[in-house]
């Protein structure tokens, strides 16, 4: 049986003792173990920050981005294999493990290519310089530099290969070196991303490190030029944000939590026509790509009273052709969930949402018998639609996600300012998606909203044919939310290297500050 090893101070590294068993969550047969204990994280951190950091500082933005452009390139040529692998951990169709392969690519990529029109500069100039006083002899100016430390990364289950790369390529680019923790059941597929990177001789050593094994208290040795970036349940967000040490030492943190997402159809779209269709397409791709495990799903439907009816109907009349099973099995196109815990969980969120009132309109969390799979094995959900008729009827469907291929039909009176009210319920969230060609109810809904969403998408019939859905996260755009969805905010083209930056207001003789800022590049 294979074992996970960790690669931490530019070299491979054995843990031992309690381990973690990878499964095929559609067959429940065991691929690999990752030894949990025995690594010395904190030499770990301290190798990192002094020899990761300082060549990483030492490069410029266009070699950091050479650096990123190579990592790219090493997914890349794996991708077969790293597909392979996602479907066997996973539990992911093949166009599933595209998605979370081929964004961790295409994250770098769109990174490097943001690095290299940074050209030769190793820090960025914010704004212009102001001068104090009477004359220009006394000048200030902002600038962002890299902060000294190790950015700290503890990622998701669901996005093995995307998860690594979007965080990593950032803070690299940034000029700071990282230590990422993968969740442990899904941990292959990293494992081989990371891999790909080392052979690629790509990376400076110190630059970026893995950890299979168990985190132990690093976070709580984290200090004052660290960074933590965490994505995962906001039960877990919370007992992180709780650590004194993170507070003591100011520590820069980024979470990523739950995420109660919105669709709103408007009440001026008709059944039948192209947008009407865009809207059902994207609400069943949310809910089935990834088997509903994407933090940027659609968890919550919103649809005029009138127009319940016809949508529930055309939507379950979709979702009864999605094949449940073993994705190397003919004609499958939802896979199971990742794991045992997941399963319960997933089947935990729809009882309790039915007792507190939701109507299952198909699904729900019976036992699923997947095609291709071993009988009684495997972690299959049925795709589930639950309705409610009243935004306020059942407030747990706007505090509780199930993370898993289920969402709930919601009506309201089809106004943009109870359409908004409506989803503000969820506390604030990644994106919220709204589905018009009335202009004024878009703009409405649309500042309605935007103060509790990271992302606002807005679909009309003059963007069919070139949209890509709101469960995309776009490395150009922000990915993050506030409230319920952690507060925090990742990507986002240039703003995304804000984490890892540290803002100085520079004064003193005017002609020394414009030298000094002539060494930076221009943010935005």
């Amino acid at each position: 049986m294979e074992t996970l090893r960790s690669y931490l101070e530019g070299r491979w590294i054995d843990a031992h003792g309690t381990a973690e068993t990878l499964v095929n969550p559609a067959t429940e047969e065991t691929l690999c173990e990752a030894p949990q204990e025995g690594l010395d994280l904190d030499r770990a951190a301290a190798h990192a920050r002094a020899v990761g950091g300082a060549r990483l500082r030492a490069m410029t933005f266009a070699e950091r981005a050479a650096m990123l452009k190579a990592l790219s390139q090493a997914i890349y040529a794996r991708r077969d294999h790293l597909l392979d692998l996602a479907m066997l951990n996973g539990g992911n169709t093949r166009s599933d493990a595209k998605f979370d392969v081929d964004g961790a690519s295409g994250t770098l990529m769109a990174y490097a290519e943001l690095g290299a029109s940074l050209g030769e500069s190793r820090f960025l100039v914010d704004g212009d310089a102001v001068s104090l006083g009477r004359s220009s002899r006394v000048a200030g100016q902002h600038l962002l530099v890299p902060r000294e430390g190790v950015a700290y990364h503890l990622n998701a289950f669901n996005f093995p290969a995307w998860g690594i790369a979007e965080k990593a390529a950032v803070a690299l680019l940034a000029g700071v070196p990282v230590i990422a923790r993968p969740n442990p059941v899904t941990a292959l597929v990293t494992y081989e991303v990371m891999k790909a990177f080392v052979d690629s001789g790509a990376l400076p050593e110190g630059a970026l490190g893995l950890v299979t094994g168990h985190h132990g208290d690093l976070v709580d040795r984290l200090g004052p030029q660290d960074v933590l970036a965490f994505t995962g349940s906001s039960h877990t967000a919370a007992l992180l944000r709780a650590r004194p040490n993170l507070a003591a030492h100011a520590v820069h943190t980024n979470f990523e939590a739950d995420s109660l997402n919105a669709a709103v159809l408007g009440a001026d779209v008709e059944r039948g026509s192209d947008l009407w269709q865009l809207f059902l397409s994207d609400v069943v791709r949310d809910m089935t790509q990834k088997t509903g495990q994407k933090c940027t799903a659609i968890r919550r439907v919103f649809v005029p009273e009138t127009l319940v009816d016809a949508v529930e109907e055309d939507l379950i009349e979709r979702l009864s052709t999605v094949k449940v099973g073993n994705p190397n099995a003919d004609g499958v196109t939802m896979g199971p969930v990742a794991t045992l815990a997941q399963l319960k969980s997933v089947r935990a969120g729809i009882d309790a949402l039915v007792a507190a009132g939701a109507r299952c309109a198909l699904g729900g969390s019976a036992p699923v018998q997947g095609l291709g799979a071993p009988e009684g094995r495997g972690f299959f959900v049925a795709p589930t639609v639950l309705r409610v008729d009243d935004p306020g009827a059942v407030s747990l469907v706007h505090a509780r996600e199930v993370f898993g291929p289920v969402a709930t039909l919601i009506g309201y009176d089809g106004s943009a300012g109870a359409a908004a009210a409506a989803v503000r319920l969820g506390q604030g969230g990644l994106v919220t998606t709204l589905y018009s060609d009335d202009k004024r109810f878009l703009t409405e809904a649309t500042l309605g909203v935007a103060a509790w969403h990271g992302r606002v998408c807005v679909a009309s019939s003059k963007v069919v044919g070139a949209w890509m859905g709101p469960g995309v996260a776009l490395p150009q755009l922000l990915h993050g939310g506030p409230g319920r969805a952690g507060g925090g905010e990742e990507l986002g083209g240039l703003r995304g290297l804000g984490l890892y930056l540290q803002r100085v207001a520079v004064q003193g003789f005017g002609p020394w500050v414009e030298q000094l800022s002539a060494g930076g590049k221009r943010a935005g």
